[in-house]
């Protein structure tokens, strides 16, 4: 019986130690096999975590560069429209003149070929300036002043399909830089006149014109750089003072002048007129509003009528106040011209009816100071003709307050 129980136990220990070495053999076969496996993966399954990785962060850049074209493109898109739509509103302004034909020729022939003196023969009728407009009511064209500012010229405006009509001047407004053309039968679609007292610095601004004189319908894309400018303009013969103007980087060239200045619903904000000659991108146009007073009376009435005083005079500041020993720093002095009739009060005008004299100083109208930034003429020019204001002047060593009904300007 023991040494049945002694076989039964050796026979259950070499089971045990049997069992035990085939599961270390099947442990090491398994981490050896799992090992292995793990080795050879690894690097696939790196590589497409990061093909993963990689295609989400390229997905994102796509998703942002789609929104970003979106946007871009819906700038683009609105712009193009603003153009397409205002381009056939927008003309050319040439004017022309009889010149005469001069020819040199030699009166003792072959004797003396080199002897040549100039001699007319003939006219010829040849371009002698251009600019741009725009229509801003029906068969009415609006242009600067000084693109028309040759009465002995004739006009003719280009359309941008390149028809040419033959162009009347219906009025040169005597104080800021603007003129209205007729244009019979025109059959354009005028341009929106927007509110040049709403712009804001850094919106958009469109410039379309005949840059340079050759270039019709050029475009140009920037912002309102600035507001309230006051510069003086020169064209070479004269010069004139721009006051509360309205300056931009988009491209004002020479013959651009008298072209729209748009922002981007396409609505008229200005009137181009001028740029700095030493600067790139530096232009200025005249703030829209400034022309709808005389737009309407032409509409209305067939013809337009400013409002007129009737003195000469200069702007007082400090330098003219100290050198004439005056009370005040500021307002319009009445002073005779240095010509023999260059008279201080026209005859008959307002100023002449309200007793205004030479030396007078005219201190305010309707409670607006008269200053060099603020002058005399741009604050008349808000009224109509036949229009009462009242005026705080110093006459004869005393400041009062008299009524004058304006009168219209010859």
């Amino acid at each position: 019986m023991q040494n049945d129980k002694k076989h039964l136990a050796g026979k259950f220990n070499n089971m045990v130690t049997t069992s035990a070495i085939g599961i270390l053999i099947a442990s090491f076969i398994v981490g050896f096999g799992g090992g292995w496996l793990a080795y050879y993966t690894a690097p696939h399954i790196a590589s497409n975590s990061s093909f993963l990785q990689s295609s989400k962060i390229n997905s994102n850049v796509e998703e942002n560069d789609n929104a970003e074209n979106s946007t871009l493109s819906g700038i683009e898109e609105r712009i193009i429209e603003t153009v397409d739509n205002s381009l056939p509103a927008v003309v050319s302004v040439i004017a022309t003149k009889d010149l005469p034909i001069i020819e040199n020729y030699s009166p003792f022939g072959d004797l003396f070929p080199g002897f040549q003196i100039p001699q007319q023969r003939g006219t010829e009728e040849r371009q002698v300036s251009a600019g741009t407009g725009f229509v801003a009511a029906n068969n009415l064209i609006v242009t600067n002043r000084h693109v028309v500012a040759d009465t002995e010229a004739n006009y003719t405006v280009i359309t941008s399909e390149g028809k040419k009509l033959e162009a009347e001047i219906l009025t040169r407004d005597p104080v800021e830089d603007l003129a209205i053309i007729s244009v019979p039968d025109l059959n354009i679609e005028p341009l929106a006149l927007g509110d040049s007292e709403n712009i804001k610095r850094g919106q958009l601004a469109i410039t379309i014109g005949n840059a340079l004189g050759e270039f019709e319908n050029s475009i140009s894309l920037g912002i309102i750089s600035g507001l309230s400018r006051t510069l003086t303009a020169s064209s070479g013969f004269e010069s004139e003072v721009l006051r509360e103007v309205i300056q931009t980087d988009a491209a004002i060239n020479p013959g651009n002048s008298g072209g729209p200045l748009l922002n981007a619903n396409g609505e008229v904000i200005g009137v181009n007129v001028a740029r700095a000659a030493r600067a790139d991108n530096i232009g200025f146009a005249i703030p829209i509003n400034r022309i709808k007073n005389t737009l309407q009376q032409i509409e209305q009435t067939g013809n337009a009528k400013y409002p007129f005083l009737g003195i000469r005079y200069i702007l007082i500041n400090p330098e003219i106040q100290r050198l004439n020993n005056l009370p005040f720093d500021y307002g319009a002095l009445v002073v005779r011209g240095d010509s023999p009739g260059e008279i201080a009060v026209v005859p008959g005008s307002s100023a002449d009816k309200a007793g205004i004299v030479e030396n007078d100083i005219l201190l305010e109208i309707n409670g607006e100071k008269i200053t060099q930034d603020n002058p005399l003429g741009n604050i008349i020019n808000q009224y109509e003709v036949g229009e009462e204001v009242s005026l705080k002047i110093y006459h004869k060593g005393d400041t009062e307050d008299i009524t004058v009904t304006l009168g219209e300007r010859p």
